[in-house]
């Protein structure tokens, strides 16, 4: 399995930014594909973004499309998230996953992830 270590999290306020980062330490991250989930209090985790494993495709829940962006840096095994004009529907613990095997292209759905991340607290305050 893939070792992931999500940081960037914290308070922002409405219509700030925050950029999350997911550190790998497989070397071989690169052949893996990401994504980035979310739980909020009393709610089932859900979906967010995802990219495959050279970047070239992403994918987007709608709630986040045209806010948040998903990219990667292979040479630093490292996912981003970028999340802007943020609003306190997206206060969250945000996790990092990627699918048990390599090449393979990313799902929305938490089955499709065998390796997850500790998470990383977003607050949004209005």
């Amino acid at each position: 399995q893939v070792q992931l270590v999500e940081s960037g999290g914290g308070l922002v306020q409405a219509g700030g930014s925050l950029r999350l980062s997911c550190a790998a330490s497989l070397r071989t991250f690169g052949a893996y594909s990401a994504g980035w989930f979310r739980q909020a209090p009393g709610k089932e985790r859900e979906f967010v973004a995802a990219i495959n494993w050279s970047g070239s495709s992403t994918y987007y829940a709608d709630s986040v499309k045209d806010r948040f962006t998903i990219f990667r840096d292979n040479a630093l095994n490292t996912v981003y998230l970028q999340m802007n004009k943020l609003n306190p529907e997206d206060t969250a613990v945000y996790y990092c996953a990627a699918p048990s095997k390599m090449f393979v292209l990313p799902t929305t759905t938490e089955s499709g992830f065998g390796s997850w991340g500790q998470g990383t607290q977003v607050t949004v305050s209005s």
